[in-house]
């Protein structure tokens, strides 16, 4: 399993792509489609219609990965949100793992004036 640099910026685009777009063409709908850089610190992920395929592009420096994923039995738990959802490279793990990224809960943050 490879693992993504931390520091890196993730957006999951939450339409469904046509499988067929390539690298060029996810790069346009990234530009064009959602004002992101392409070339930016970050990663890319799309998904099909059926949710059984997924896609991640990324620029490493000197030129674009494109990165593909196909479940043969199950399908991915997609985040019900607005069209881009910027997750961090964990959450993206936990996608690609099959974890419902909804259900996932920490805890709240706590803000504190003073210590007992």
């Amino acid at each position: 399993m490879f693992r993504l640099d931390p520091a890196l910026k993730v957006f999951l685009h939450r339409e469904p792509v046509d499988g067929r777009k390539n690298i060029n063409g996810l790069a346009a709908l990234v530009e064009q489609g959602l004002g992101l850089d392409p070339f930016a610190r970050a990663v890319y992920v799309f998904s099909n219609k059926r949710r059984d395929r997924i896609k991640l592009l990324l620029w490493d420096r000197t030129g674009f990965w494109l990165l593909f994923k196909r479940l043969e039995a199950d399908r991915f738990v997609w985040p019900k949100a607005s069209a881009v959802v910027e997750l961090s490279v964990e959450q993206l793990q936990w996608l690609l793992d099959g974890i419902d990224l909804e259900a996932m809960r920490g805890h709240p943050v706590r803000h504190y004036r003073r210590t007992a």
